[in-house]
């Protein structure tokens, strides 16, 4: 499971720097454009999808990782097995969102069928829009694979902040010199 984990975060990394490199590269050449006294009338267009997109794929490297807001302290306070229930209550009611997200995502597609952009007449609407249901799947994904781990840190009282601190002594410990 770790293994897969990597994989899908190293990927997930990979796809987010690149989206976020190719907004960088399109707004600083909207820029230069503009200074130069032209424009692309698409930038503004794309780079509002390009963000939007950068945050759903962001969203799911988020929980892959564990890393969207929480409330471990006040989680790991409650005894074990309420603790436990609260868990098991809180990822249902995640995925359920994100089940009801994606399938939302999916009738939208379906709404947008056959519209394309205004300033990219041969760019999809449904293709910009897709990121909703995939990104939702993904992020259901990533949810799933991140469970076990962070079941074993509930069962152990671990929280986030605390694996943070652990991995930074670790690293400054490996940085330290002679």
């Amino acid at each position: 499971m770790a293994r897969i984990n990597r994989w899908l975060e190293r990927v997930l990394e990979a796809w987010l720097i690149f989206l976020i490199t190719a907004l960088t590269l399109i707004v600083v050449a909207a820029v230069i454009a503009r200074r130069g006294g032209g424009s692309f009338i698409w930038y503004d267009e794309v780079a509002s999808i390009m963000l939007a997109w950068i945050t759903y794929f962001g969203a799911s490297l988020a929980a892959l990782k564990r890393a969207h807001i929480g409330f471990d302290g006040l989680l790991l306070s409650l005894p074990l097995n309420v603790r436990l229930a609260a868990v098991w209550f809180g990822e249902f009611v995640v995925i359920a969102f994100f089940v009801l997200l994606a399938y939302s995502g999916w009738m939208l597609m379906q709404v947008l069928q056959g519209m394309n952009m205004i300033s990219l007449p041969w760019v999809s609407l449904a293709f910009t829009q897709s990121v909703i249901p995939v990104s939702s799947l993904l992020f259901i994904l990533c949810q799933v694979l991140s469970i076990p781990a962070y079941m074993r840190r509930v069962k152990e009282g671990v929280s986030h902040d605390d694996l943070e601190i652990e991995n930074a002594l670790r690293t400054n410990e490996g940085n330290a010199k002679p």
